[in-house]
């Protein structure tokens, strides 16, 4: 089976972490992030991923080569974005696509049951069924409401945190994983942007587009806080995965690393090569590779990008993100 996965933002809200490598490069746990994704369509019998790709495409293309544990990796240029929509015909265009795919959000960790979601897709005879994940606090998400039967019955824009509104009908959102049929593809019109969301589905709704509720880990890492929150979640196993073993405090270091007399942990991640000196600490944060962290200094909390000093004595604290 063959995946598109949207690949090409520029992940704007993770800077200054992509403001040199796209988010699908940037490192999770000592490993492109994206080769999470590769590794759970693997698990469910894709054998291969198209990337859209657009911003430092090349780095992405670079990182993660032509192939992943036997899967075939081949890519389309976004020249300029296109949407969520729009890559899909692009790449349709370009031919080469089999007359059902998945789309993935390519800024997603998550590791629910995708064949079963096929598997709904194919009993309904759905022309699209979306995968819908519920959340705590629906308010700053497009709701999907389904019948009993599984059938979309709307798209609803975000609702805010209005207290006066009533309460929203459903707490299932677009979790970014579709089964897409051939006659889906057809209807996206060439050579613009395009939006699934506010184009596509909205006008499949009386055709055949289903919503799958499914149960599992998932989470968009498009914040700091959010990417922060997925590396301990991977440090804790709350999410399947194959990660390198982990010390005591549930901290992954990573080979090169030099930290006698330092406290490390817990469940933080150390890049390759990084030093961090006699009496400094480092918890519950993030730091990619040849970071030093300076004698007595205390990092919690935080994301540091490559390269970054972190002077003796100095604190950063939670939210900090230094690139």
């Amino acid at each position: 089976m063959q995946a598109l996965i949207l690949a090409g933002g520029q992940g704007t809200r993770l800077r200054p972490l992509t403001l040199t490598s796209p988010k699908p490069a940037l490192p999770l746990a000592g490993r492109p992030f994206l080769t999470f994704m590769l590794d759970w369509l693997e698990r469910h019998g894709v054998d291969e991923a198209i990337l859209s790709c657009g911003f430092l495409g090349e780095e992405v293309a670079r990182v993660l080569g032509r192939s992943h544990r036997g899967m075939k990796l081949r890519y389309v240029n976004e020249t300029e974005p296109l949407g969520t929509a729009g890559p899909l015909r692009l790449a349709a265009d370009e031919g080469g696509l089999d007359d059902r795919l998945l789309v993935l959000n390519g800024d997603v960790l998550t590791d629910f049951d995708l064949s079963a979601q096929i598997e709904f897709h194919e009993l309904k005879g759905a022309a699209a069924t979306l995968a819908l994940v519920a959340v705590d606090d629906p308010s700053s998400y497009g709701l999907v409401p389904t019948a009993a039967s599984g059938e979309v019955e709307a798209f609803l824009e975000k609702v805010g945190g209005d207290s006066a509104l009533p309460p929203p009908p459903t707490n299932r959102v677009n979790a970014g994983a579709y089964v897409i049929e051939r006659s889906v593809i057809e209807r996206i019109p060439p050579g613009r942007p395009v939006s699934f969301e506010r184009e596509i589905f909205p006008a499949l709704v009386a055709e055949g587009l289903f919503g799958y509720p499914f149960e599992g880990y998932w989470i968009d890492i498009g914040t700091p806080e959010r990417y922060l929150e997925a590396t301990q979640d991977l440090l804790t196993g709350s999410v399947e995965s194959t990660l390198p073993p982990r010390d005591d405090s549930g901290s992954l270091v990573l080979p090169g690393c030099a930290t006698d007399g330092a406290e490390v942990g817990p469940l933080s991640v150390l890049g390759e090569w990084c030093t961090i000196e006699p009496g400094a600490r480092v918890a519950r944060s993030v730091l990619h590779r040849g970071i030093t962290v300076g004698a007595g200094a205390v990092i919690e909390h935080a994301v540091l990008a490559d390269g970054v000093t972190v002077g003796p004595r100095a604190r950063l604290g939670p939210g900090a993100v230094v690139g």
